[in-house]
């Protein structure tokens, strides 16, 4: 419906809006569109449509409405909420960030409002946030790659072919270590049930054949993430990449798991059955991406860890409680340890926990937690705590005092990362022996 609001003063000035669309009888498609936006003389919404592995972007002409929008993002890929979408200045142009035709990355395509074929504008890193700028000439992105942190830069908003990104804002300086990145390598696994995934690997520049390094798996959080083979546009993994660097940079092969349940790779993979507390199905990704891993044969099978936040902690402790065979130790930052409520341990959440196989966790963990946490509660910890003590099971707890799901104070980051990379220094590189005392409680060394 619309109306002219200048000319409705009151109600009683016989003020009415006029309908311009509407779905037709039992409509399962577009039953329900929301954030709706004017584009000149249309209107423009995303949705995800049933059945359909992608999110679409439609349009709805206001002079000539059809009875079916107008499908625009007919290129298949992931468009990630309304931060991915933006209009040009006289509303011809949808611009939007997807990862149609090149998976593992993030480029910007333009459509016409009115509806035609997609163009690709951007290529060559990974681009996103597109905002088109007054000129109509240029479009904004944010902008990341391999070794270039988030960046402000420009792009032609149309060509004969996409361009690469014209950096604005920053300009690194000399001492940033652009020359110590390493360009991650894409490999596809697949688990025992035929699911198909996708790995960044991580390889020191300096590693040197039949030279048999320490090996670390990076779980992302979420579940619904997906990791990139570069700088990532979200705060936390943008860190975290870094760190996956400096641990490579550190003689780590280092393998990051986009394990199923996260997004990029279309809803089915997304929605994966069995996961989660139905059965944590994602693990198998995990323990299949480690034991890869594990046979390359520049890596030191005896000396694989894991690490990751939130979900990647609740893999990293589904890991080492299932898997201590094969990771040896392993970082879990602020984790579900136990799915539900129940302690029932016959009930499938219970099974899916990684309490529900504790008795199997022999490897040393180091845990990090805020007691703030209003993602994930702290009582997680506490209860695992309480269990590992009591198996004898050596760990390292770090309490931030006041401090939420992913800290907000820089510094924090600064102390946590930094006692990560000792522990894991210690316990996979050296493969230090824990030293823990009769009552169980962990004593660091």
């Amino acid at each position: 419906m619309v109306a002219d609001v200048t000319k409705c003063t009151h109600l009683s000035d016989g003020c009415s809006a006029s309908e311009i669309w509407r779905a037709q009888p039992d409509d399962r498609v577009f039953s329900g569109i929301n954030n709706i936006t004017w584009a000149g003389d249309h209107l423009v919404f995303q949705m995800s449509p049933p059945n359909d592995e992608w999110d679409r972007v439609y349009s709805i002409s206001v002079a000539n409405p059809q009875q079916q929008p107008t499908l625009l993002t007919t290129n298949d890929g992931l468009i990630e909420g309304n931060f991915s979408v933006s209009l040009s200045r006289d509303g011809k142009t949808v611009y939007y960030a997807t990862n149609a035709t090149d998976i593992e990355r993030r480029h910007i395509w333009a459509v016409p409002v009115a509806g035609g074929t997609p163009a690709q504008i951007s290529a060559g890193a990974i681009e996103t946030t597109p905002v088109a700028l007054a000129s109509g000439k240029q479009v904004a992105v944010l902008w990341f790659d391999v070794a270039t942190p988030a960046s402000v830069g420009l792009v032609p908003a149309s060509g004969a072919a996409p361009a690469k990104v014209k950096n604005v804002f920053p300009t690194l300086g000399k001492d940033f270590p652009a020359s110590q990145h390493v360009t991650p390598q894409i490999v596809w696994l697949t688990a025992p049930d035929s699911v198909k995934f996708s790995n960044q690997l991580f390889l020191p520049k300096d590693l040197k054949p039949g030279e048999k390094r320490p090996a670390m798996i990076f779980v992302h959080g979420g579940p619904s993430r997906q990791m990139l083979p570069g700088y990532h546009y979200m705060q936390v993994y943008h860190w975290y990449y870094g760190y996956n660097q400096w641990l490579a940079n550190q003689g780590y092969i280092v393998m990051s798991v986009n394990y199923r349940s996260g997004i990029g790779y279309g809803r089915s993979f997304q929605r994966a059955a069995n996961t989660n507390a139905r059965g944590n199905s994602e693990y198998q990704d995990v323990l299949a991406a480690g034991r890869w891993l594990a046979a390359q044969p520049n890596v030191d099978s005896s000396r694989v860890g894991i690490w990751g936040l939130s979900y990647g902690g609740l893999l990293t402790a589904q890991a080492l409680a299932r898997n201590s065979d094969l990771f040896v130790a392993g970082a879990d930052l602020a984790g579900v340890h136990l799915y539900g409520n129940s302690l029932d341990p016959e009930a499938l959440s219970f099974k899916s926990s990684a309490v529900g196989a504790i008795d199997g966790w022999k490897s040393p963990v180091f845990l990090v937690h805020g007691d703030d946490d209003r993602n994930v509660d702290f009582a997680q910890t506490v209860g695992l705590v309480s269990l590992l003590r009591a198996r004898n099971v050596y760990y390292e707890l770090m309490v931030v005092p006041d401090d939420l799901h992913e800290s907000y104070y820089h510094q924090n980051w600064v102390v946590t990362l930094d006692r990560m990379g000792d522990f894991f220094n210690r316990f996979v590189r050296d493969k230090q022996t824990p030293v823990a005392t009769q009552a169980g409680k962990a004593q660091p060394r």
